[in-house]
């Protein structure tokens, strides 16, 4: 990856260069446009794109940087024409508004004919270019129906093909293909609290595809034209031969990185489909084992041993939602018996070093007594917490992230 941004870097900065070696420079307000763009949207997994588009509609303002790159910002709105509202679909419940979803952020683009072609000194009357962007999500809902609104962050690639036009050039054409992702979607649930409680992520299943027009206005720049101007200098063949001799070095170079950047992306969706396969059963075991309940082991005469498990994620030390219900259990035997007590163990897989695993085994002891003490109100004297490392009380390696509560009380 360090090699892949090195590259990436000095191919933004060679292209750079080129272009404002040859254009005159620009005051903060020139080289300003505004576009209006209208289209359809549809989630790119589980719906069929036509049956299921919506109409889309939004205003874009833009800082042309260089004849190749450009900052912008952006405002869209979807029209709520259609329902996506399947069981379990991620867009959950259908809303009665007539908007259903807003996005505000901003973008980068990269002219993709000028990077290759050159700037000759006017835009070209058919170009290409490359979006990304990223900004604030709100999914409009009905507070009438229980469901709140919602809100993300979003990411957006898309690629503009732009037809230029008019006497200066002024005015632009544009088709506008695209994807959109929702970052915070992280299950299939229809309680967006719980799918947007872990890590930001890239999913299929989270992500619309977008097919818009734009039309773009160019404001006059103060060099009298609509877009950027060659300085007129001579210019000596040797320095041309230079030139394309650098340009033809980035080409090889941005060729390189496709190659390299087509290997990585495979390499990470096979790491990504393990992984899933790898929660998948992680989840059925641990559902298992919450199922499963406290189990009662007599110590002697005179005491009750009540234990039970609360599971961790690989690497971490907070309590999730799900393990929350066998915290309460604790808490609740503690409440109904003041003299009981609670030793918490702690342990972790084998994976990673000893130093982290004894770190961890003790931060996940101490996160158990933590939430009794401060959520549940339980005396912190009835409580012993303490971490012992590498666990290996069950078969499944997985299954030892956790932190295993013995209740002593007194027998009647």
């Amino acid at each position: 990856m360090k090699k892949f941004a090195i590259m990436v870097l000095a191919l933004t900065m060679g292209a750079t260069a080129m272009a404002q070696a040859t254009v005159e420079g620009s005051k903060a307000l020139d080289n300003i446009s505004i576009t209006l763009k209208g289209g359809m949207t549809s989630p790119l997994q589980g719906y069929r794109f036509w049956p299921n588009a919506r109409g889309v509609f939004g205003v874009e303002l833009r800082k042309q940087l260089t004849p190749v790159f450009g900052l912008g910002v952006e405002g869209e709105w979807t029209v709520n024409t259609s329902s996506w509202d399947k069981p379990g679909s991620v867009w959950a419940a259908h809303s009665p508004n007539w908007l259903d979803h807003q996005y505000v952020g901003a973008f980068g683009t990269v002219n993709l004919m000028n990077v290759f072609g050159g700037y000759k000194g006017a835009p070209k009357a058919f170009e290409i270019e490359a979006l990304m962007g990223a900004g604030w999500w709100h999914g409009f809902k009905h507070a009438a129906l229980w469901v709140p609104d919602e809100n993300s962050w979003y990411t957006r690639v898309g690629l503009n093909f732009n037809y230029n036009f008019g006497s200066a050039k002024q005015f632009t054409l544009s088709f506008k293909p695209g994807i959109v992702w929702d970052m915070n979607g992280d299950a299939n649930n229809i309680d967006r609290k719980l799918s947007h409680s872990n890590h930001s992520r890239f999913n299929a299943n989270h992500a619309a595809a977008d097919l818009q027009f734009g039309l773009t206005y160019h404001f006059k720049n103060s060099n009298g034209t609509h877009h950027f101007k060659l300085v007129d200098r001579g210019v000596s063949q040797a320095e041309y031969d230079a030139l394309n001799e650098r340009v033809n070095q980035l080409r090889g170079a941005l060729e390189e990185l496709g190659n390299e950047s087509g290997r990585l992306l495979a390499k990470a969706r096979g790491d990504l489909d393990a992984a899933n396969g790898t929660i998948a059963r992680l989840q059925s075991e641990l559902d298992e084992c919450r199922n499963a309940g406290p189990k009662t082991v007599t110590v002697d005469n005179s005491k009750e041993s009540l234990e039970t498990n609360v599971f961790f994620a690989q690497g971490k030390s907070n309590v999730t939602a799900a393990q929350m219900p066998n915290v309460e259990r604790v808490a609740t035997f503690l409440k109904n018996h003041k003299d009981a007590t609670v030793s918490i163990r702690g342990y972790a897989s084998p994976e990673g070093s000893a130093e982290i695993n004894e770190r961890l085994a003790r931060q996940r002891a101490e996160a158990v007594k933590s939430l009794l003490v401060n959520k549940y109100k339980i005396n912190a004297n009835r409580i012993d917490a303490q971490g012992l490392g590498v666990g290996d009380m069950f078969s499944e390696p997985d299954w030892n992230r956790v932190a295993i509560c013995y209740i002593l009380a007194e027998t009647k």
